[in-house]
């Protein structure tokens, strides 16, 4: 019988609450560590202070573990607390950051404009190149977009976590869910179309309408 992962963490929440509450979470940490890490530096581009922050994420979760009550997922849970953290922070700091993304972990981003679409792998110095420099603009205007849209992109497209997670995570509605998702990569697709197109790239306006 094949045990699920959602069973796995129920088993080390029960454990938990039932005393054996340094070991299990140990073990959670272990599980989630990596993901909730990368997931705050991208969110926060400041290395310390994401750094700090995942950490925080998880003393709140030590607090917390006893009333949890499994009623959603426990890494939904984690992501929940990280998202509101890291909004919490760039709202304190006011200020645009640097996004640090893998060009292949937007891939529907840049298919428009892209002439070079299934001729396989950077093979060529002006390739790379042109790689290299498409994936920082990713980056700059991943960094441009408000927390709830970013937020959105990272969850879905990066950690390739579904809707309803994402909706959890972020308390709102599936259909907001959506709405953001669309908003988000309409305003990455404004903002790398210039660029996609030979011009110069504009900068997204963080003040512009978007559910």
């Amino acid at each position: 019988m094949v045990t699920s992962v959602a069973d796995n963490d129920a088993a080390l929440v029960a454990r938990c609450k039932d005393g054996d509450d340094r070991q299990a979470f140990d073990d959670i940490v272990v599980r989630y560590k990596d993901r909730i890490v990368n997931y705050v530096r991208r969110m926060v581009s400041d290395r310390d202070d994401a750094d700090d922050i995942a950490q925080e994420v998880f003393v709140r979760v030590y607090a917390g573990l006893r009333g949890f009550e499994n009623r959603s997922a426990l890494y939904t849970w984690l992501f929940r607390i990280a998202t509101n953290l890291c909004i919490d922070y760039r709202r304190r700091r006011r200020r645009p950051e640097r996004q640090h993304l893998s060009l292949d972990a937007l891939p529907e981003l840049t298919a428009c404009g892209n002439s070079d679409k299934g001729r396989g792998d950077v093979t060529t110095p002006e390739q790379a190149a042109i790689h290299s420099e498409l994936s920082l603009m990713i980056e700059r205007a991943i960094g441009t977009l408000p927390e709830r849209l970013r937020a959105v992109v990272l969850l879905h497209d990066v950690e390739g976590l579904p809707y309803e997670d994402v909706a959890r995570i972020v308390g709102c509605p599936l259909g907001t869910v959506k709405s953001r998702l669309f908003h988000a990569r309409s305003a990455l697709r404004d903002t790398l179309g210039p660029y996609l197109r030979g011009e110069a790239p504009q900068v997204y306006d963080k003040d512009r309408s978007a559910i």
